[in-house]
């Protein structure tokens, strides 16, 4: 073990600290049920007020005596912090009470090791709690001289510090090359659906906003859905079918979260650029979470750092089930702007209402340029009738007198030159043949 800490276990008392600062301040209800998340038992919460947090103990020492109070009292063996404490706080206040302490980084942290599935699920999660340790490395040989001093106990050898240090830069090292490796696999893989011209959507949103419930609506998938914070880290890629448009990758992502810490979106890269890069993302929204506004800033600040706010949103209010009556609709339906477009849908994944919508949806803004019109194909056309029947692109048939087909098609423009030039099929002159429809 690189640390020599005191042990740690469920119960824990829960200390949050409302400061002056309004970009430090952070939510005490999410900070429980991160907690219930990892597994803690919250025994006791512990608030107040400061206007700037202590440099040694980052609490008062009044506030100190009250958590060490609450310590004794319930046996807790943990102490989390609603905060982001430095090494030397986490160091001090440990030393003060005589039990493990952890902040706000170092549980998000701990639920993301416990919820890893995939191999580079696990690997991600490793370089981020390497990197968060090694800032903390110090404190597990501060009771260690860091040099022998006398006669036959001096040398050149290293100190217990640096070796694990140099083990650490090692690790962290092997496991940065390994995620790179899974980087240029995951786009070679975006290339390819690029070649086939497969556009590709991602779901983004704030944890628990039911983004892996909606994806499994869609899909089909068993994917694993929780109603609790980060029960989706490991990304999955699924095909589904989409009316006028065709195939589409359906991508579910990690959720996002307030001051979601920096290394978890470092550590994180390889699976955010399935984000960065999609074609379309789907903002997955609880409506009926009372911090909806809130949520939606937080998971457009997380886009930007990674550099995904350019690419196109359609914004999906999930849960709808959960609204009252007398507080909006509760009935699916979408919402245009001023020129029309499809700019947001409401949904509720877990009763599958509004996929219908989502779909039309999904096909307006992905394939804006859609051919829709009726043309005649002579009997000895049957192969280019098959290869349109196949391409789902037929909405209704009827036949002449005289045996032809005639067929109302409906198919991407990309979608039908590729076809075309499949068959060996002249583009423009079958476009001259095509009736319009309005």
């Amino acid at each position: 073990m690189l640390f020599e800490r005191p042990k740690t276990g469920e119960r824990a008392v829960l200390v949050h600290m409302d400061l002056a600062h309004e970009s430090e301040r952070e939510d005490p209800q999410e900070f429980e049920e991160l907690v219930r998340s990892a597994g803690g038992e919250p025994v006791a919460f512990i608030s107040g007020q400061r206007s700037s947090p202590s440099p040694r103990l980052f609490v008062g020492t009044g506030k100190l005596e009250e958590i060490r109070s609450q310590v004794r009292h319930y046996d807790a063996e943990l102490v989390l912090f609603n905060h982001a404490l430095s090494p030397s706080q986490e160091r001090n206040i440990e030393k003060e009470l005589q039990c493990r302490v952890l902040d706000r980084t170092g549980l998000i942290l701990d639920i993301f090791a416990q919820r890893a599935r995939t191999h580079e699920g696990k690997l991600q999660v490793e370089l981020a709690q390497l990197q968060h340790m090694s800032t903390r490395l110090i404190r597990g040989w501060t009771h260690l001289e860091r040099q022998k001093g006398g006669i036959g106990l001096r040398g050149p050898g290293e100190t217990q510090l640096e070796s694990d240090r140099r083990l650490l830069r090692a690790r962290i090292k092997s496991i940065t090359k390994r995620l790179e490796k899974v980087r240029k696999q995951r786009e070679q893989g975006r290339r390819a659906r690029n070649r086939a011209e497969i556009p590709t959507v991602s779901l983004v949103g704030y944890t628990n906003a039911g983004k892996s419930t909606l994806f499994n609506s869609l899909t089909a998938s068993d994917v694993y859905a929780a109603d609790q914070l980060f029960a989706t880290l490991d990304p999955t890629l699924r095909r589904i079918s989409v009316p006028d448009l065709g195939p589409v990758v359906l991508a579910d992502t990690v959720g996002f979260i307030r001051h979601l810490p920096h290394k978890l979106v470092e550590a994180f890269r390889a699976t955010l650029e399935e984000a960065t890069q999609a074609d379309l993302l789907l903002h997955v929204i609880d409506c009926a979470d009372e911090e909806r506004a809130e949520n939606i800033l937080q998971v457009e600040a997380v886009l930007k750092e990674i550099g995904a706010d350019k690419i196109p949103v359609l914004e999906v209010y999930n849960k709808i089930d959960l609204l009252s009556a007398e507080t909006l609709s509760i009935e699916p339906r979408l919402d245009c702007d001023q020129d029309g477009l499809i700019k947001a849908v409401w949904v509720s994944a877990s009763q599958k209402k509004g996929l219908h919508q989502l779909l039309t949806a999904l096909a307006e803004r992905l394939g804006r340029d859609i051919l829709h019109a009726s043309v005649t194909l002579s009997p000895d056309r049957g192969k280019l009738r098959a290869a349109l029947y196949k391409q789902n692109a037929v909405v209704n048939e009827s036949y002449t007198d005289q045996g032809a087909s005639e067929l109302e098609i409906r198919i991407p423009k990309q979608d039908l030159y590729r076809l075309l030039s499949a068959e060996e099929v002249d583009a423009e002159q079958f476009l001259a043949n095509c009736r319009m429809f309005n």
